[in-house]
C-alpha cells in the first residue's frame, strides 16, 4: 500500500470528533447531514475505489477496509454511507470513459450511491433503456448526485436471458433530480443512514450509464480483478466491525466509572466484565486478522494470476460474514455486561446494539452465506455470484 493509500485512514479518523458529537442528531434526523457529506466527499472518503484516471484514490482493499471501520467506530450510520458510496464508486472501473469522466472525473465532489437488487425493469429504446423500478435499502440517497438501480432487461414483455439461460440484469445510474425518494425508513438501527425506498417512472437511460454486475471492469488494475460483491460484503462487515471497536470503547468508558448495585467497586473490577471485554476485544481483532489474510491472498492472485479463483472469492464472502457475526457477538457481550446502563438512549451500547444487528441482516452477510461457503469448501458448485 502507498503513503498516499494509507492516508485513507486517517483522514476518516479526522473526522471521528465530529461524527460523535453528532450522533444523536444524525439518528433523531434518519438521514447524513449535507453539510458532512460534502466536507467527507471533499476529503475523499467516497472515492476511495474510483480509478485515480477520474480523480479516485484507488486504495488497496485493505485500506478501504480500515477506513470504514475508522468511520463506523464514531458512528455506523455514517460509516455506512460512506460504505455505499465508496463500493458504489466502483462503477467508474466499468462504466464507458466518457461517462466516468463525466460523472466522477469532472466532479471531485460526487456522491453516488445505489441499489443492486434487480428490482427495475429496462426496456431497450434508442441507444439506452426506458427504466422505471422502486428499491428499497436507498443509504444516503439524501446526499448522492447519481443514484444506481439494478434492472431486468426486458423484452416482449419477459427478462431477457444470456446464454445460460439466466435473466440478464444491469445496474442503471440516473441523476438524482430524476429519483423520488419515499420515507419508508424508520428501523430499530442504523437509523442515520436515511435507507428509505428509492424510485423512477419512465426514465431514459444512455445505454453508456448502465454496468453489468459482475462483468469484465474496463479499467485493468488488481482492485478491479476483485468481485464487486466481495468487495461489497468487505464494506458491510467493515462497519459491523467498526461499531463492535466503538462498543468497546463506550464499555471501558462506562465500566471506570460505573458502580453496580450492591457493590462498592466499579464494573471494571468485576471479573466478569474484565472476562467480556477481553472476549469482545478478541473478537473484532481476530476478525480483522482473518480478513487481512483473505485480502492479502487475493491481492496476490489479482496481482499474479489477474483473476481469483471461486475459493479465493468464496474465502473473501466467509471473512466479510464472519465479520459482522463476530462483531454482533462482541457487542452482545458488552451490552449484556453493562447492564441496565445499557438501555438508556444517552448509552452509545444500545445504539451499538441496535445498529450491529441491523447490519447483519444484510444479504451479503446474511447466515446463508456460511452455506454457500460450505458449498465451494465441499466441492459443490453454489450457483451464485461470489
Amino acid at each position: 500500500m502507498s503513503a498516499q493509500n494509507m492516508q485513507a485512514v486517517k483522514i476518516a479518523e479526522s473526522f471521528q470528533e465530529e461524527i460523535r458529537s453528532r450522533a444523536a442528531d444524525i439518528e433523531a434526523a434518519r438521514r447524513l447531514p449535507e453539510d458532512l457529506a460534502l466536507r467527507m466527499a471533499d476529503a475523499g472518503l467516497f472515492r476511495l475505489l474510483v480509478p485515480t484516471a477520474y480523480g479516485g484514490t484507488q486504495v488497496h482493499p485493505r485500506e478501504f477496509f480500515d477506513s470504514l471501520m475508522a468511520t463506523a467506530r464514531a458512528d455506523g450510520a455514517v460509516g455506512w454511507c460512506q460504505m455505499i458510496g465508496a463500493t458504489t464508486g466502483l462503477l467508474a472501473a466499468s462504466l464507458p470513459d466518457e461517462w466516468s469522466r463525466a460523472m466522477y472525473g469532472d466532479h471531485p465532489n460526487c456522491i453516488s450511491t445505489g441499489v443492486t437488487a434487480p428490482m427495475g425493469r429496462a426496456i431497450p429504446e434508442n441507444g439506452g433503456y426506458r427504466i422505471s423500478g422502486r428499491w428499497p435499502f436507498g443509504s444516503g440517497s439524501q446526499v448522492s448526485h447519481w443514484i444506481c438501480g439494478g434492472c431486468l432487461i426486458m423484452e416482449n414483455g419477459e427478462p431477457r436471458k444470456d446464454a445460460r439461460g439466466a435473466p440478464q440484469s444491469m445496474l442503471a445510474f440516473f441523476p438524482a433530480e430524476e429519483v423520488t425518494i419515499h420515507d419508508t425508513w424508520y428501523t430499530s438501527g442504523l437509523c442515520g443512514t436515511g435507507s428509505h425506498d428509492i424510485e423512477v417512472c419512465d426514465a431514459y437511460v444512455p445505454e453508456g450509464r448502465c454496468a453489468v454486475l459482475g462483468g469484465q471492469p474496463r479499467v485493468d488494475a488488481p482492485l478491479y480483478r476483485f468481485p464487486t460483491i466481495g468487495l461489497l460484503a468487505l464494506g458491510v462487515s467493515a462497519v459491523a466491525l467498526g461499531i463492535a471497536r466503538q462498543a468497546v470503547d463506550a464499555f471501558v468508558e462506562l465500566a471506570t466509572r460505573k458502580v453496580p448495585t450492591g457493590t462498592t467497586r466499579t464494573l471494571a473490577q468485576r471479573s466478569a466484565a474484565q472476562k467480556d471485554l477481553a472476549r469482545a476485544k478478541v473478537l473484532v481483532g481476530a476478525a480483522r486478522a482473518y480478513t487481512y489474510e483473505a485480502i492479502d491472498q487475493a491481492w496476490a492472485a489479482a496481482e499474479t494470476q489477474g483473476r481469483l479463483g471461486r475459493d479465493i472469492k468464496a474465502n473473501l464472502r466467509l471473512a466479510a460474514t464472519n465479520n459482522a457475526w463476530s462483531a454482533a457477538e462482541a457487542v452482545d457481550l458488552l451490552y449484556h455486561a453493562a447492564g441496565a446502563s445499557a438501555i438508556y438512549e444517552s448509552s452509545r451500547l444500545q445504539r451499538c446494539f441496535r445498529d450491529v444487528h441491523v447490519a447483519t441482516q444484510h444479504i451479503m452477510v446474511a447466515q446463508p452465506t456460511f452455506e454457500v461457503v460450505g458449498k465451494v469448501l465441499l466441492g459443490i458448485d453454489p450457483k451464485t455470484l461470489l
